[in-house]
């Protein structure tokens, strides 16, 4: 028996539409980073970009579990000395730019290097319901029905 071994161009990309409404971010960049791999695939093949396109609406909408909300805390410096600056969970969902949050916990479950880097350019997060990919008519995928614990009751 030969092992199986992807080609670029054997690769069929899917567009996935996933609803962020009311889900609860670890389970749900668990679930995006594994089909952005494409390691749901039985072709999987580590070092080939095998995974699918996915679109994300409603990440301000999205949950923390337990007391995330305001202790997780989100780091950057400036360059200057002293200059180590924070943000909450809190204060990202309600700022500016509040799919930074599930953009950062996906990055995050993804391995490092080039090829994470590049499988990262095909997932697109929106806040609002809205998004300009209806062209490529993507098929929904309801990350709420997989487990009942991906949804967070409040």
């Amino acid at each position: 028996m030969k092992t199986f071994s992807a080609k670029a161009s054997e690769i069929d990309k899917k567009w996935i539409l996933i609803d962020a409404k009311g889900l609860v971010v670890g389970r749900l960049a668990a679930v995006i980073a594994t089909r952005l791999r494409g390691k749901h695939l039985p072709i999987f093949t580590p070092h080939v970009d095998c995974g699918d396109n996915i679109v994300v609406i409603n990440a301000d909408k999205v949950k923390l579990t337990g007391n995330k909300l305001d202790q997780r805390k989100f780091y950057w410096h400036t360059g200057h000395p002293g200059g180590i600056k924070d943000r909450t969970s809190r204060q990202l969902l309600e700022g500016r730019f509040p799919e930074r949050v599930l953009e950062n916990a996906v990055r995050r479950m993804m391995p490092g290097g080039p090829l994470s880097r590049a499988q990262l350019k095909n997932l697109r997060i929106y806040s609002g319901e809205a998004h300009p990919h209806e062209a490529q008519q993507p098929s929904v995928l309801d990350v709420g029905a997989l487990n009942s614990k991906n949804v967070k009751v409040s």
